[in-house]
């Protein structure tokens, strides 16, 4: 009989937590679907032949809100444990220029990037995190296919 790696179990139960992720919840702004409804009808008064299909009003918002000026930009990496989280935050100097801090976890000190345009320290933050969310995501079929092997394996199915 094999023994199995306590590693093995433990991100297979992360990876199984992180399966079923939250629901991203969008506020609505009921003003705006109200003023045009009011328009709507208005529109409808004028035109009696007009043949009306009525279709819901979705506004199209970004899920992370613009920023004009990049100083405090930041965005965090995946995973289950904030002692391995990286998270990427610009600063502005004192030079004008701007920089990104790279952490990981809360006590560790920052990899410091730059100096560079507030557009550059932006795209630089957004890739990596990009690429950190690609690399979590391949890690996290990896464990759930060993998992797979491992019940596989452990049902002397192998």
């Amino acid at each position: 009989m094999s023994e199995i790696d306590p590693t093995d179990h433990a991100l297979a139960t992360i990876a199984s937590i992180l399966d079923h992720p939250e629901p991203l919840q969008v506020v609505r702004d009921s003003e705006a679907e109200t003023a045009a409804a009011d328009d709507n009808a208005v529109a409808d008064e004028h035109d009696e032949h007009h043949v009306s299909e009525e279709h819901p009003v979705v506004e199209e918002q970004p899920l992370v809100p613009d920023h004009t000026d990049a100083d405090g930009y930041s965005k965090v990496g995946p995973g289950p444990m904030v002692a391995i989280r990286l998270k990427w935050t610009v600063h502005r100097g004192d030079d004008g220029q701007y920089y990104v801090h790279e952490t990981i976890g809360e006590q560790s000190a920052p990899v410091i990037s730059g100096p560079m345009t507030s557009e550059a320290a932006v795209r630089f933050v957004d890739e990596h995190e990009n690429e950190a969310n690609k690399r979590f995501e391949l890690l996290r079929s990896e464990i759930a296919g060993r998992s797979s092997l491992a019940d596989y394996e452990r049902k002397g199915e192998a």
